[in-house]
Formats: structure tokens, sequence, C-alpha cells
């Protein structure tokens, strides 16, 4: 072990020879009149002023420049409360311009100008706004990992954009208000920054400042923006009040249900800023109605499913607060923590009639910034309502019966940028139920250092958990990940240790599948950026995964995966990959704690192709084949078919069809009347199909329309018991017959309708169709079970919401005049 660490320190400090070319530098000009926001850039403001041109590619072909007839022209300037920028992107003519409509934050099959800046000029952290060919606008954060930049999509900020198309190519306009970048006070400043451009048609994306793949990260690869003087940050204060309204419907034909009911709702989103670095997020009754329905499955595994985040509030700006893997924010507002105490105390002629699936959620505040030295301070508290559940007898009387009790969430994190493009981060949450049930406290350090030159990384953390509370001993738990290795250039490589003792809990308010194991992984990877005869690029890889149970020490399983993959020159991308498990120790699967099942061999081999996204069809597939050595021939295969049509710039539709068969595996299906855990060697199919259809009117207004049905049967054919004792994890035959197939059908329809009618306000409406049944009937084909699940009863749901867009400094010139 000691050799293991010492050959990762002597890797990071070793000094390399990786050189970074010089970076390019941009003089930004103060205007007093501001530019007309009409994309055409006539104004005389724009002349004279210092120009950012010679692109260089990063894709197909890292380090070419641009070719001048296709050149990029792009000004700055700026006045007391905003920054405004103007482009010029050379086209040979207009028909070379991709120019699909998409509504905000999507950028569709068209071509975009972005910028980033670099407020504090850390080489780590940046904003992004970016604008379309059809205007339709995508803003974006972006964090440190020790891989590179993580993009935060959903961040979102109120500013202009307004494009033209001219036999020339297109030109572009922003108008970004202060209110909308965090920077220092200081009367000269000077910002890291870069400008992206893509040309769809080509596929090509270009740089200003050039990027070279070989290089970890990409902030840290930024251009200088200076001129910048006397910028005074404004008062950040908005306000955005909602009302929305909803009407549903269940047939469920019982005396005493309404078929239809009714919900009026309001509440508010505040954004202050309490100084030039920190923003004060709060959600007030928040409504998150309209999200996404969830991608539900028949799980069969002893894991819980980790669901996507969906709602705004919780997906904008938390790269502070998912430092250390320790926040999954589908806990607040979650599943109730007792939600099935109520169906474990039900007395003669009791039944549950009303159980919420999830607790009630007051309000939610977050706040976050950095200071100009470099130091992140991240505060995040929600707070959700007690839940109880009702339970009724056969005369009707009724009971409640608590699920959860009042919760309030805490993270703090304290997050300092170093030298190197590194930094060191201090977190802790907090789950406090005010002594009505268990609270839970997770907090620890993260690390993310690299070398002078970029081209080795060192990362990690160390974790506690402390599980306490009324009538229990206090659970405290530890776990760490140590991981090292050389992160740019061709050939790149990492070696890592996990390990996460048997008392290590941070499901409260994070994630964590299982505790009590300890992993070795080794990656190894190449890849070449340079076009070759077939490829413009492509790359192999390998990795190398052991683990071990901690406590009592004990073999788990042996993984060695291998894959490679490219991108053709005619854009389309191939990849081929294969996976072997030796056989392991299962210490999950048998839901009983203290036995292990002898989890077999297996090998899978997966390979896809997908074709050119530019095109008006393209699409694609997905084929992988699992050999599963269980003494019973198992087999499995999964197939997966896509496609998109682009009939127009405005209307698209598309399909993602996968069918996986399982054929002759084991595992676990129930528990005996003895406790002891049975098996079964069943046949399993699955099909997902989801149909996508959007038409959009313009870059502020668009339907989006999404189907989703998923079927899953299960046979069993024949039953095992496990053995604990003697032949430990092995299956014995037993004479146990229960008929628990399964049969499940999921339907999901999410239709909306968004209008931003003024910058930052929208409206929206919505319908949304759901249907569930998960009976014994695994008998039938999918297409009667498609046609079954239309038979069933569904639920129908129609909602209006209006959120408007209130500005501080708006209202105070207004007052003014």
């Amino acid at each position: 072990m000691k050799v293991f660490f010492l050959a990762i320190l002597c890797a990071f400090i070793t000094l390399d020879a990786f050189s970074q070319k010089e970076k390019k530098t941009l003089v930004a000009i103060k205007t007093v009149t501001p530019p007309k926001m009409d994309g055409a850039l006539d104004d005389a403001v724009w002349q004279n002023v210092p120009i950012a041109t010679n692109f260089v590619e990063l894709q197909p072909n890292a380090g070419r420049h641009e070719k001048n007839e296709e050149r990029t022209e792009v000004k700055i300037i700026y006045d007391n409360n905003s920054i405004y920028v103007g482009a010029r992107m050379y086209e040979t003519s207009a028909d070379k311009v991709a120019k699909e409509l998409a509504t905000r934050d999507n950028v569709g099959n068209a071509d975009f100008i972005g910028i980033i800046f670099d407020t504090y000029k850390d080489g780590i952290n940046g904003t992004g706004f970016f604008v379309t060919s059809a205007n339709s606008q995508f803003d974006a954060k972006y964090a440190p990992n020790p891989n590179g930049n993580t993009e935060d999509p959903n961040w979102n900020a109120v500013w202009i954009s307004k494009v033209k198309i001219d036999e020339h190519g297109w030109t572009a306009e922003m108008k970004i208000p202060y209110s909308a970048l965090r920077f220092a006070k200081k009367d000269v400043q000077t910002w890291g920054m870069n400008l992206i451009r893509k040309r769809q048609n080509v596929q090509k994306q270009l740089f200003w400042n050039e990027i070279d793949p070989k290089m970890n990260g990409f902030i840290n690869q930024e251009g200088i923006l200076t001129g910048l003087e006397k910028l005074e940050p404004p008062v950040r204060l908005a306000f955005y009040p909602y009302f929305s309204t909803y009407v549903n419907h269940y047939p469920y034909n019982t005396a005493g249900l309404k078929n239809t009911s009714t919900a009026v709702n309001g509440g508010m989103d505040v954004k202050y800023g309490i100084n030039e670095s920190f923003t004060l997020d709060l959600t007030l009754i928040p409504d998150f109605g309209q999200v996404q329905s969830d991608n539900k499955i028949l799980n069969l595994t002893p894991f819980e499913v980790k669901y996507n985040e969906n709602r705004p509030f919780f997906t904008e700006g938390t790269e502070l607060f998912n430092k250390g893997n320790l926040f999954y924010s589908r806990r607040v507002g979650g599943s109730p923590i007792n939600f099935n105490a109520p169906y474990n105390n039900l007395k003669p002629g009791e039944e549950v009639v009303n159980n919420p699936t999830e607790t009630k959620l007051l309000n939610a505040i977050k706040l976050s910034g950095r200071t100009s030295k470099g130091l992140g301070i991240g505060l995040f508290n929600a707070i959700t309502n007690t839940s109880y559940a009702t339970v009724e007898d056969a005369q009707g009387n009724r009971r409640q019966v608590q699920t959860s009790p009042l919760a309030n969430y805490n993270i703090l994190v304290f997050d300092q940028n170093l030298k190197n493009n590194s930094a060191i981060t201090l977190i802790n949450t907090n789950v406090n139920r005010f002594n009505k049930d268990y609270s839970a406290d997770v907090g620890g350090l993260v690390f993310n250092l690299n070398n002078k030159k970029n081209t080795y990384n060192l990362s990690g953390y160390t974790m506690m958990s402390n599980l306490y509370g009324p009538g229990r001993a206090t659970q405290t738990g530890y776990s760490y990940l140590v991981s090292g290795g050389r992160s740019s250039g061709n050939f790149t490589w990492n070696i890592s240790q996990e390990l996460v003792d048997s008392k290590y809990n941070s499901n409260d308010l994070g994630i964590l599948y299982n505790n009590n194991y300890v992993d070795y992984n080794l990656n190894l990877q190449y890849y070449n950026y340079k076009p070759k005869k077939y490829f413009t690029q492509w790359g192999v890889w390998t990795n190398t995964y052991y683990s071990r149970r901690v406590n009592p020490a004990a073999y788990q399983y042996f993984n060695q995966n291998f894959g490679g993959n490219g991108t053709l020159k005619n854009f389309w991308q191939i990849n081929i990959n294969a996976h072997y498990r030796r056989q392991g120790q299962d210490f999950y699967e048998p839901r009983v704690a203290g036995l292990m099942y002898n989890s077999p061999e297996n090998f899978v081999l997966n390979w896809n192709l997908s074709t050119n996204r530019a095109k008006r069809l393209s699409g694609g597939f997905w084929y992988g084949d699992q050999w599963i050595a269980n003494n019973y021939g198992g087999r499995g295969h999964d197939l997966e078919l896509f496609y998109n049509l682009r009939l127009s710039n405005a209307f698209s539709f598309g399909e993602d069809v996968t069918f996986s068969p399982r054929k002759n595996v084991l595992g676990y299906s129930t528990t005996d009347g003895a406790g002891v855990p049975v098996f079964a060697l069943r046949d399993v199919e699955t099909v997902e199909n989801i149909f996508n259809l959007k038409y959009t009117f313009s870059g502020i207004m668009g339907l989006n329309l999404r189907l989703r049905h998923y079927w899953s049967k299960l046979n069993n054919r024949q039953f095992f018991n496990l053995q604990p004792d003697g032949l430990v994890g092995t299956l014995t035959s037993t004479d146990f017959n229960h008929d628990n197939n399964q049969n499940v059908n999921i339907w999901n329809v999410d239709m909306v309708y968004v209008w931003q009618f003024t910058p930052g306000s929208e409206l929206s409406v919505a319908w949304k169709n759901s249907a569930y049944t998960n009976n014994s009937l695994a008998t039938q084909n999918y297409l009667n079970n498609l046609s079954n699940t239309f038979s069933q009863p569904q639920n129908n749901n129609f909602s209006l919401k209006i959120l408007y867009y209130i500005d501080y400094q708006n209202l105070r010139k207004k007052h003014k005049v």
C-alpha cells in the first residue's frame, strides 16, 4: 500500500515538459451610448473597437486555424450597466448557416456563438452565455472536477440577444447586465475569457484562445479580457412571483372520493445579491407540478433507483453543494422515511386509504458566492412538513399515522481555490428531525490538486457520518477516496482506492447504494486528436476494478473492462466495449444480513453506431450481448434503436426504443416463512419506448410532447433456497412455488407549451397523463400490454402557471422617471 501512494506522489510532483501557448488578450472599450439591440452591428459604437479573431478548431481538427472567408470577429464594449458582445460569423453563403429553432437552454441543430467569463481569473470557475443563429439562448456555469470542468446548464440568467442572417453569414449582439455576473469591486479588472463558435453543418467547434484537448480542463485555457475600469456591481435583487392552477381527474368511481379535483397555488422565488460576490436564492411555497415525470422501472436489484432531478431550484447553481457527492437533492421533499409504518400495525378490518409518497417542501434557500481571494461559500437550507398516512376501518373511522416528522436540511460548504487550478473544500450536511426521529450529520474534506503544468492530479475526500437521536446510540462511520494520475496528454492514467466502513451512512441527504467495502481501480486511456485516414479522432481505454468487503474481510468481485471509440470523417461515431466479471461473492442480493450469494462469472460485449446529428435524419443503434456462466445457459441482449427527423427548422420528432430480454438468469425472488431467501431462475423481458415531438414557434415559444411506455414482464421458472451453512452462497432446489410473476406497465405523457413573454417571465401550460399496472399476467406480448395499458384507469392533470420576473433595478429606474 505504501508503494501505491508513493507512486502517485512521485508522479504528481514530477515536472513535465507539457507547455501551454501564450494567452490571447482582448481590450474592451467603454461606451456612453449603448448599442441598439437589433443584431445588425451597424451602430457607431461598434466602430474602432478591437477585434477578437483567428479562432482555432477543437473539433474535428484540433489546432487548425479558421479560413479567412469563414472567420469569426468579436468585439466587446461596456457601460455602467452591462457588457455588450458583437459578433460576425462569416460564411460563403447564408445557406451554410444551420438555424433550427429551439426554446431557451436548447441549442438544437443550429450554429452558435458563445462567451465564457472567468470574472475572478482563477482558471477554474466560469459563466457562459450562448446564442444560436435562430436567437435561442443558452447559459451555464462551469466548475472544477478532477477531470477538468463540469457544465451546469440549469443555471439561468436574464439577458438580451438579437441575431441577423445575411449573405455573408450571420451576426449576433448580446447585452449581459452586470446583475447576471459576480465580480469583485475593483477600479481596474482583468477577467479570464474565451469565445466559442459552433458551425453545425460541418461539425466544427472553434475557440478564440486555443484549447488543447490533451490538457486537463478548458477554463484554465482561457484568454484575457482587459480594459474593464470602474465597474460597479449593481444591487442584484429580483422577484419571481408565480400563480398556478391545476385540474386533476382520476376515475376512482368510489363513494366519498371525487374523480375531479382542483387546486390553486401561489408563491415566489427571490434572488438577492447580498454583495458583489454572494447571492441568496429563496423559494417560498414552491410548485414543481409541471416538471417531467420520472422514468420509473421494475427494480429487481437490492438498491434504490436514482432518479434525475427536474426541479429548477435544485438543479440551478448547485455546483458548490455537489462537492464530495454528499447531496442527492431528491431527498428533500422525497419519500417519507417511515413510509411503510402504516402497513405494519394494521388492526383487523383496517386499510391504508391515503399515504403520500412525497413530503411537502415548505421553503428552501441557497446562499452561494466566491470572494476575490477565491474562497467559495455555500449554504443550503430547506424545510419539509410533517407527513401523515390515513388508515380507515370497516365502519369508516379514520386515524392518522405519522410517516415523516418536520425536517430541516442543511449544507455548509467552504471551497478555497489554490494555485494551479487546485481547490480544497470543507463540507457538512445535516438533517435535523427535532427528536421526533433520528437525525444525521455527514461532513469532511475534499481536495483536488494539480501540479504546476496541470499534467498530474491528486484528488479525493475523507468523510465522517453520524446518525443520532432519542433512544439510539450514535452510529459513527468513515469513508475516504484517494485518486491520482496523469490528467493531460494523449496517454492518461489514474489509480484510486475508496474505502467505506460498515457504519458509514450518507443516505439522509445523499445517496449511497451500500457501505462496507474497499475498491481499487486502475484506468488507462489513449486518445489521438489528429485526423487520420478514417477517423477525425479516436481512443482506446481499459480499467480494472477489484472490490473487497471490509468487515469481515472478504472478496467481492473483480472486473476488467476495455473498449475504444472514434469519430469517422463523415462525423458518424462508433464505439465498442467489453466487460468481464469473474465469479464473485454478492452480500447484497440475498437481502438478509450475513448471507452471501456466489454470483456467476459473466462477459458483456457492446457496440454502437450513431450518424451525423447535423443531418435532417439522424439515428443509430446500440447492441449488447451478455453471457452468464450460471449452469443454465444464462444470456442477455440489449438492442436500442433511436432516430430524430427534422422536418423543418421548427418541427422535429424522434424515438428511442430499447429491447432488453434476459433468459435463464438467477436472482432474489422473495423470502419464505422461515426467513430464508428464495431465489428464482427466471426470464425477464423489458421494452422501453420514448417518443419526443417538438414544435418551436420562436426562440421564446415552443411546444414539447414526450410519450413513454415502459413494459417489463418476469416469469419465474424454478425456485431455489440460498444455503446459509456448509455450502455457503450456493443454491439448492426447493418445492417452494409462489405465484410472484410480474407484468409491469408504466405510461406517461408530458406535454408542455412554454412562452417567455418578457425576459425572465414565462407562461406555461401542461398536460400530464399517466397509468401504472403491475399484475401476474406475464404471458402477453408487448403489443397486448400496450393495448391493455390504454384501457386501464388513467390520471390526467392539466395546469397553467405564470411566472413573472421583477427586477429591482428596473423598478428603481421607473420610479426615478
